[in-house]
């Protein structure tokens, strides 16, 4: 066959294979259009999953009545006009693409008017490649779009639609991403003639609270961390859920970049990374973060249905995130409640052994930290520096202020603690405690006495690619940093002469090529750190106290005391949770109080 231009609709309708691939891509598309127009209210209606009608109404700043036909032609937008505008997109549609793709696989009607007119104005597509002249219509300022019977004249694409049940699924589920990242924006859904849900706008951080909780649950807004951070000309703020939420799969995480949806795997990769040393092996962190950056520094041009982005300096943007992310998680420890003053009551410590026969005397409930007597319960470990002894000793009898995780009360099963704090019963694991406690203060005293080398008896070559041993060169400063002694013995080859001596065990060989690769597709590497930390967490877990170890009084408040203190003391090394805390509410629902 000749080469010979294609006909414009087939053009139309193969552009539409890679923009509207279900219902829910065009309520995709059509809520980008309404937030790009600056419209603060959006109505959307779908029957059967958006298969036989999706209507999206907007009150942005509509379409001129000159320019309605020509929204429906390829390639005519309003939001680029030039090679420096695609350069810094700030919109979240562009392309010019969508109404014309859906108008091509569907019978489209578009009705809109702007503040200047008097009447709104309405065209219709039936599919083919042309559109009706515009007619005049009633409608408020704002635009609506409905797209009946998608795929019609395109049977073979409308056949690998699924049910009305999993199409509805796909659809809201784009639905809860735009409302998610436009809060100030109210949204309204309604599913077969019914509303599902109706979001007002929410400008504070109670109203986006309410409004996650809506979409995602009341679960997940009991269990997240607020954030805003802003470094380098990047902010970062948003929501991230404790550990202890985690998901057995990937399906409460949402990310926007300056607003925009986005799935990306540097920014999957450094989230992932801030949570490795408090995740439980194969759990998925929870968390809705938006990342502000310069348009200029970001290439939204890098995927035709624009899901993916592409950022120009990603390993500033990747050590940003991590940084943040990583220190916010750190910093979320037992002491966020303030200090509260509990009425006066009798108190006494009772240690319970497993068969509960035998029980030592109560005994006042002292609450300084005991350090000598906490080192020797530690063995070599040192008490962290902000487990200083308090500065008086006191009882809850005499209502003093109540540290968060208050007075130890008795230990149970030699397992785990009870404490008693001003909202009720904490339970306190004191082996995942102690781990954590003394994982931590290893990591420190790594981090503050440097990395020590050891020279290998023979150096080790190692064949890599040449542009691998370009980035081994380029790094020789980092890889030192981190103990070793590596240099380029050849075009393809470098020659290690000293590893971490932590690490001289480890396969060094596989370690240096998995490094390599995490700084070719990431920008840096935190393997080295990954097996020092793991070596660690091993030597903190068999250096814990375990079951059945009875400790005195002063014993569990000063573990108490540290994991007030420490980082991350809110799970173990392993990703499991150290403490629960039962309210006085949760309490008293168990008893049937107050019914």
């Amino acid at each position: 066959m000749r080469i010979h231009p294609l006909d414009p609709q087939l053009v139309n309708q193969i552009a539409a294979g890679e923009v509207v691939e279900r219902p829910s891509s065009v309520v995709k598309e059509l809520l980008e259009n309404s937030l790009d127009a600056g419209a603060t209210s959006i109505e959307i209606e779908v029957e059967e999953g958006g298969k036989r009608l999706v209507r999206v109404r907007d009150n942005g700043h509509g379409i001129h009545v000159d320019d309605l036909a020509l929204a429906l032609c390829r390639h005519a937008t309003s939001k680029i006009a030039s090679l420096d505008d695609l350069e810094k997109v700030t919109s979240l549609g562009f392309r010019g693409e969508a109404l014309p793709s859906m108008a091509s696989v569907s019978r489209l009607t578009l009705r809109s008017r702007t503040r200047a007119d008097e009447s709104g104005w309405l065209v219709r597509s039936d599919g083919s490649e042309h559109s009706s002249q515009a007619e005049p219509v009633a409608h408020p300022v704002g635009t609506t779009v409905e797209v009946q019977d998608l795929f019609f004249n395109v049977p073979a694409r409308r056949k690998f639609l699924r049910t009305e049940n999993t199409e509805q699924k796909h659809l809201d589920a784009v639905v809860q991403q735009i409302a998610l990242s436009r809060p100030d924006v109210e949204i309204q859904l309604r599913r077969n003639r019914k509303t599902v849900y109706h979001l007002r706008a929410a400008d504070d951080e109670a109203g986006q609270l309410a409004r996650m909780q809506a979409l995602l649950g009341e679960a997940f807004i009991q269990q997240v961390i607020s954030l805003d951070h802003t470094a380098a000309g990047l902010r970062l703020s948003g929501w991230v859920a404790r550990p202890a939420f985690s998901r057995s799969q990937a399906d409460l995480q949402f990310f926007f970049v300056n607003g925009r949806v986005v799935r990306d795997r540097l920014l999957t990769h450094a989230v992932r990374q801030a949570y490795h040393d408090v995740l439980y092996h194969g759990r998925h962190p929870a968390f809705v973060l938006h990342l502000e950056i310069d348009p200029t520094l970001v290439d939204v041009n890098a995927h035709p249905a624009k899901h993916e982005v592409r950022f120009r300096e990603s390993r500033l943007v990747h050590d940003f995130l991590y940084r943040t992310l990583h220190q916010v998680l750190a910093d979320e420890r037992p002491a966020a409640d303030p200090p509260v003053t509990l009425p006066v009551q009798p108190a006494r410590a009772t240690t319970w052994n497993g068969g509960g026969a035998g029980c030592q005397a109560g005994m006042p409930l002292q609450v300084s930290d005991q350090v000598p007597l906490y080192q020797r319960l530690h063995g070599d470990l040192p008490v962290s520096a902000g487990s200083a002894p308090l500065p008086v000793e006191r009882s809850m009898a005499e209502a003093d202020e109540v540290p968060p995780l208050g007075f130890a009360l008795a230990q149970l099963k030699g397992i785990y603690i009870l404490a008693e704090n001003a909202h009720g019963l904490i339970l306190v694991d004191m082996h995942a405690a102690h781990e954590r406690i003394r994982y931590e203060n290893l990591k420190r005293s790594y981090q503050e006495d440097g990395v020590r080398s050891q020279p290998l008896l023979v150096p080790m070559a190692i064949n890599v690619s040449e542009p691998e041993a370009d980035l081994a060169e380029e790094a020789q400063a980092w890889f030192s940093a981190l103990g070793f002694e590596l240099d380029r013995g050849g075009r393809e080859q470098l020659v290690v002469r000293q590893v971490p001596a932590l690490l001289s065990d480890v396969d060094i060989e596989a370690l240096v090529r998995d490094v390599l690769s995490d700084l070719q597709v990431h920008g840096q590497s935190q393997r080295v750190e990954e097996r020092v930390n793991a070596l660690f967490s091993t030597m903190a877990c068999h250096g814990s106290v375990r079951a059945n170890r009875h400790l005195s009084s002063e014993e569990m408040n000063a573990l108490l005391r540290d994991m007030e203190h420490t980082e991350r003391a809110g799970q173990c090394n392993h990703g499991r949770p150290t403490w629960t805390q039962l309210g006085m509410q949760e309490l008293d629902a168990m008893f049937l109080r107050g019914r």
